[in-house]
């Protein structure tokens, strides 16, 4: 059995306003309830974003390559502070600035009847470090240009997580337009 950590999610509606909480599996199961997320993209002074490989004993997307780190903060949480415990937690990591740069709603079939519908806020920092990813978390990493990304995820869809596929034209967009 997959390692699984149900901690409680927040529940939301369209305008990400909070409607209520709920167990993390019971937010992914029968067809899913709406409910905060965050993704974390990192780039460093190259302008590559960091990448990591899910490893093998996620609840989803096993083996997935992803944006930098991606999670749900708890209900007592913002975003910014749950983005910064994530990246500690997953890639030994943290970074003196994160900016919560744009929002998007989806809705993808993850298998093993879990659904992610999520309210996700896309969060930007630079880093030009190395991370030490937790092995529990994560199976590898890599540096990559966006836009050589989004080329891969065309020509390889199954090898990346939902979520950014979906969100990948958006990012690239906003790095264009930020410091980033």
């Amino acid at each position: 059995m997959p390692s699984f950590d149900d901690s409680e999610v927040v529940l939301v509606d369209e305008n990400d306003r909070q409607v209520g909480v709920a167990g993390k599996l019971a937010a992914h199961q029968n067809g899913a309830r709406l409910h905060r997320a965050f993704s974390v993209c990192l780039f460093n002074s190259k302008g590559e974003m960091l990448l990591q490989q899910r490893t093998m004993t996620k609840y989803h997307s096993k083996g997935k390559w992803s944006n930098t780190c991606c999670s749900h903060p708890t209900p007592s949480e913002s975003i910014i502070e749950a983005s910064h415990r994530r990246l500690r937690e997953e890639l030994g990591i943290d970074v003196p600035k994160l900016e919560d740069i744009f929002s998007f709603i989806y809705r993808v079939d993850v298998g093993d009847g879990l659904t992610e519908h999520e309210y996700d806020h896309v969060v930007f920092g630079r880093f030009d470090g190395l991370p030490k990813p937790n092995p529990e978390e994560v199976m590898d990493y890599k540096w990559m240009k966006s836009e050589d990304l989004r080329d891969d995820i065309k020509a390889h869809p199954d090898r990346y997580t939902g979520w950014l596929r979906i969100a990948i034209d958006r990012i690239i967009a906003e790095q264009r337009k930020s410091h980033y």
